[in-house]
């Protein structure tokens, strides 16, 4: 019988996840599975911590969005537990876990958890944050924090796309450096998307055939261009083609990522706010146990 930690979000998405706790903990219990609930609170870290430590469980899984699942992660390797983790998607955006197609069957996963079945996967690493996503600066990659919550919680991503929509006046590119396993690469760049799976901003394929376990980053660069083609690529993306057949993208794959800007800009972990460039990054391979099979 294995003893699960569930951490919730109470406020992830539409906050509803608290109203399905029992069944989710039924779901379980078929399995033999225990389920121990752990509602997250501002600036528990601590708190948290010594309550995994405590109860000499079997795994943690993370109930909420993409937010919730960077500071757990960032929790958790910063406290140093070495636990077997799980997604369960309930947030405004799940790209991680849609990537990984939890969402469109939860009791087949929930059976993959009960089976004990993991798979270590990559994680990204900037100073003493970590990201198991994407990490992004430029234009558009600043809209999640600029939107209101209640917003976020009424339209969903809509709420993104819309903000993005209202950015677009104000884009203009930056010259950036960009180092990548020794290639090294200076343009003027309106964003880059450093991403682990195939799936940003609820936008399937942005890279095809990412691999969340092969010891390597993808990066999306789109380079100064008119408004118009900026816009179809954006589109394009969003629609799941394949834009870097663009001759204003740019494609690599690295372990390790310099990058350097002539302005100061903040940085995206995650959907949550990252360190302001520059920055170093580096792929940690097979960082996190991760509950599940192909």
């Amino acid at each position: 019988m294995k003893k699960l930690i569930l951490v919730y979000n109470p406020v992830s998405g539409d906050a509803l996840f608290k109203y399905k706790l029992d069944e989710l903990i039924e779901k379980f219990s078929v399995h033999d599975c225990i389920i121990i609930p752990y509602r997250t609170l501002p600036n528990n870290e601590i708190v948290f911590a010594k309550f995994v430590r405590s109860l000499n469980a079997d795994g943690v899984i993370i109930a909420g969005g993409d937010g919730t699942i960077h500071d757990i992660i960032n929790l958790m390797i910063t406290e140093n537990i070495d636990l077997p983790i799980g997604l369960i998607p309930s947030g405004t955006s799940n790209d991680f876990a849609s990537f990984l197609g939890i969402n469109k069957n939860l009791d087949r996963y929930i059976k993959t958890i009960a089976k004990g079945s993991v798979m270590p996967i990559d994680i990204g690493q900037i100073g003493n944050k970590y990201f198991i996503n994407v990490a992004s600066a430029g234009v558009l990659t600043s809209v999640a924090h600029k939107v209101d919550a209640g917003l976020k919680n009424a339209l969903g991503k809509m709420a993104y796309y819309l903000k993005g929509l209202g950015e677009i006046p104000g884009f203009h590119a930056r010259k950036m450096k960009i180092k990548a396993d020794g290639r090294i690469i200076e343009e003027k760049i309106f964003l880059f998307v450093i991403v682990n799976s195939g799936t940003v901003g609820s936008m399937k394929n942005v890279v095809a055939n990412a691999k969340i376990n092969d010891g390597k980053l993808d990066m999306v660069l789109i380079k100064q261009c008119s408004i118009p083609e900026f816009m179809t690529s954006t589109l394009e993306m969003l629609a799941g083609g394949n834009i870097t057949r663009h001759n204003s993208v740019l494609y690599l794959q690295a372990k390790d990522i310099e990058i350097e800007c002539e302005e100061e800009i903040e940085s995206d972990l995650d959907g949550e706010l990252g360190p302001k460039l520059p920055l170093k990054i580096t792929t940690l391979a097979g960082k996190i146990k991760l509950f599940y099979e192909k």
